[in-house]
């Protein structure tokens, strides 16, 4: 999917085998990624950026080192965020959805984020979502209820955030509607809803109705690569409710469990120690900082942190991103140090350490420092596996 051989990056030879979370990731030749996308209603930001950015990241990191990637990154075409933005705009939720998904494709690529390998689409696995529904009524883990189909969630809820005030605060938030009388528990969550009059609404043997946002998820993750995934992707600010839901609904269904080995919950972009969010007023536009900046430095912006750290945007730092920027592309016109011992080969022990930092939990800063230091094939691997050049 990211056109990025082992000889082009400079690492052939890298295993994959990587550390991820702190828990070690093998993998016997594929690894199936699949990642929370966008709900197409507005424009991209530097937070939307920082998510896919870096599990492009993960995704060069995997490939280099041997593994046949395959990601599923899906749209949420399908949101009552999305249906109410359309509403308010007098323009079918589906134009709108298909326009905000093209300005959304436009900056990923500008970014030098690759295609995935598959983007399925909410609104084309409805059926999909019913057949999770009836499953997961089948196997106990879900009721029906005035036309709509509610999963279990309260465990899921207590395992995810154990402070049960926090947990009903996310739930609220992120549209779980915690509030709703039609529940057994504040806690459960739709995997269908039922839609009335006037509102978007598909049939199903519960009624006219829509898939719930977690649900689609599910659905779309467990059509695509089946009962389980090496790696689960997205928004750190998505652990709770989205990501623990969708996980738990496919585990209920199919009784495997773990639903992924590995997670990637990417830290949350801030300004001035808010989330960067419509919601806040506080967005800083990709197209925006594209618009003055090379994509390369947005890129190392990005990534030159921890990937699960939450961090704030200062236009400072994009400034001096762009500084490093330029070192990293003067190491890399360095030659390499003459290697050590008989048949030593120059530069190959620094592209083994700058090896060595990437697959221990995508350890970029300790990379960059490395190529910094040694230039040369060091150098010239990270800025390829970074998608820097």
């Amino acid at each position: 999917m990211i056109g990025l051989s082992s000889d082009e990056a400079g690492v052939s030879g890298l295993a994959p085998v990587m550390r991820l979370g702190g828990r070690l990731l093998p993998l016997a030749g594929r690894a199936r990624v699949y990642a929370c996308g966008i709900t197409p209603y507005d424009v991209t930001h530097l937070g939307h950026a920082a998510t896919f950015v870096w599990i492009d990241a993960l995704c060069r990191v995997l490939q280099a080192g041997g593994a046949e990637v395959i990601m599923s990154r899906n749209v949420t075409d399908v949101d009552d965020v999305l249906l109410a933005a359309a509403s308010k705009a007098g323009e079918p939720y589906d134009e709108l959805a298909a326009i905000q998904q093209f300005y959304f494709d436009r900056d990923m690529a500008e970014l030098g984020v690759g295609r995935p390998a598959s983007e399925p689409r909410a609104h084309a696995y409805v059926g999909q979502v019913i057949a999770l529904a009836a499953g997961l009524l089948a196997q106990g883990a879900a009721y029906e209820r005035d036309g709509g189909v509610y999963f279990r969630g309260r465990d899921v809820a207590l395992r995810a955030v154990p402070d049960e005030t926090a947990a009903l605060r996310l739930a609220a938030e992120y549209g779980d509607r915690p509030d709703d009388p039609r529940k057994d528990d504040p806690f459960d969550v739709p995997v269908w809803q039922h839609s009335g009059k006037g509102e978007l609404a598909w049939e199903s043997p519960w009624g006219p109705g829509r898939p719930g946002w977690h649900a689609e998820c599910s659905a779309m993750a467990l059509h695509t690569f089946g009962p389980a995934l090496d790696v689960q992707a997205g928004g750190g600010d998505l652990r709770f409710p989205h990501h623990a839901h969708q996980a738990a609904m496919a585990e209920a269904f199919t009784g495997v469990r773990p639903f992924a080995r590995g997670r990637m919950s990417v830290g949350v972009v801030r300004v001035s120690g808010m989330k960067m969010a419509k919601s806040t007023g506080n967005l800083v536009l990709v197209s925006d900082l594209l618009a003055s900046y090379p994509a390369a430095a947005i890129r190392l912006l990005i990534l030159d942190r921890r990937w699960d750290q939450d961090w704030d945007y200062e236009a400072a730092g994009l400034e001096a991103a762009a500084a490093r920027l330029e070192r990293l592309h003067a190491a890399a016109g360095r030659p390499d140090r003459a290697g050590s011992g008989q048949g030593a080969v120059p530069g190959q022990g620094a592209v083994a350490a700058v090896r060595a930092a990437l697959a221990d939990d995508l350890d970029v800063p300790a990379a960059l420092r490395i190529a910094e230091a040694e230039g040369g094939s060091a150098a010239r691997a990270v800025g390829s596996l970074l998608g820097l050049w």
